[in-house]
C-alpha cells in the first residue's frame, strides 16, 4: 500500500509540470486574443466602430444606386453576387467566413468586435438601404440627373472613405479582407505593404470586372470609382490615423495595436 502511494505520487509530479505548462500557454493565448477584443476605452470605441461600419454600408448603398464604382472589395462582390444570383450581403458574408478562418489559423492579433461586425454588416446594410433607395423613387431622380448623380457619389464617396478610415483607426480589428492581405504582406517582408496592398485591390477590381465580362446583367459598377478608391483610400486612412490619434483623446493611447503596415514589419 505504501509502495502504490509512493508510485502515484511520483507519478503526479512528473504530470503536473507538464500539465501545468500547456495549461500557462492555453491562459496566455486565451489572454492575447482577449486582448484584441478588450482594447483601451473599450465601449467608447466599440460604439464608434459600430456606427463607422453601419454608415459606410448606408454610403454604400448610394455608391451602388449610382452605379459609378465602389470601393475595390465591394465592386469584385457586388459582381460576383450578381453573376450567382445572390444578395450582395450572403456572397459577401460567405467570403468573409473563409477570410476569417485564415486570421484565425494565422494571425489572431488581427481580429476584433470591429472584424465581425464588418463581417455582417457592410453588405446586409447596403442590401437594406438600396431596396429603400429603389422604394423611394431614388433611382428614377437620379437617372433624370446628371448633377444630382454626380453630386451623390462625390458625397458618398468621401463619406465612405473617411467614415472606413475612422473605422480602421479605431484599434478594434481588422476586416477579414484588410487582414488577409496583412497576412500576405508579413510573408513578403521585403515588399512594401503599400505596393502589395495597391495590388490587392487592383485585382479585386479586375476579379470583379471579369466575374460579369460579357454577361447579361454586364459590369456593375464603373472601373473607374473603384480604381479611385484603389489609390486613395490608403493615403486617407493614413491622414485620418494621425488626426484621430493626435486629436482625439480615445484614440490617443500607448496601447494600441500595430497599423496593418507595422504588422507587416513585425
Amino acid at each position: 500500500m505504501k509502495n502504490a502511494e509512493l508510485y502515484n505520487s511520483a507519478a503526479a509530479k512528473q504530470i503536473a509540470p507538464k500539465r501545468s505548462v500547456w495549461y500557462s500557454f492555453a491562459v496566455m493565448g486565451r489572454e492575447r486574443f482577449l486582448r484584441n477584443f478588450i482594447v483601451p476605452h473599450f465601449w467608447a470605441k466599440l460604439c464608434i466602430v459600430f456606427i463607422a461600419i453601419f454608415l459606410m454600408g448606408f454610403f454604400l448603398s448610394f455608391l451602388i444606386a449610382v452605379n459609378w464604382g465602389t470601393d475595390p472589395y465591394s465592386f469584385m462582390n457586388i459582381n460576383i453576387a450578381s453573376r450567382l444570383g445572390w444578395t450582395l450581403g450572403n456572397w459577401q458574408l460567405l467570403l468573409n467566413a473563409v477570410m476569417f478562418v485564415l486570421l484565425v489559423v494565422f494571425n489572431r492579433r488581427l481580429i476584433g468586435f470591429g472584424t465581425l461586425f464588418n463581417m455582417v454588416m457592410i453588405g446586409y446594410t447596403a442590401d437594406f438601404f438600396t431596396w429603400l433607395w429603389r422604394q423611394a423613387g431614388l433611382y428614377s431622380v437620379m437617372e433624370g440627373s446628371f448633377v444630382i448623380r454626380l453630386c451623390v457619389f462625390i458625397g458618398a464617396m468621401i463619406c465612405f472613405v473617411l467614415v472606413a478610415a475612422v473605422y480602421m483607426n479605431a484599434d478594434m480589428g481588422l476586416s477579414p479582407y484588410d487582414g488577409t492581405i496583412t497576412l500576405i504582406s508579413q510573408r513578403l517582408p521585403a515588399l512594401p505593404f503599400f505596393v502589395l496592398r495597391m495590388c490587392y485591390d487592383f485585382l479585386a477590381v479586375a476579379v470583379g470586372f471579369f466575374a460579369t465580362f460579357r454577361t447579361e446583367q454586364g459590369t456593375q459598377g464603373s472601373m473607374t470609382g473603384a480604381v479611385v478608391m484603389a489609390v486613395f483610400l490608403g493615403p486617407v486612412i493614413t491622414c485620418v490615423g494621425k488626426f484621430m490619434r493626435k486629436r482625439i483623446p480615445v484614440f490617443n493611447s500607448e496601447d494600441v495595436k500595430t497599423s496593418p503596415s507595422e504588422e507587416s514589419e513585425g
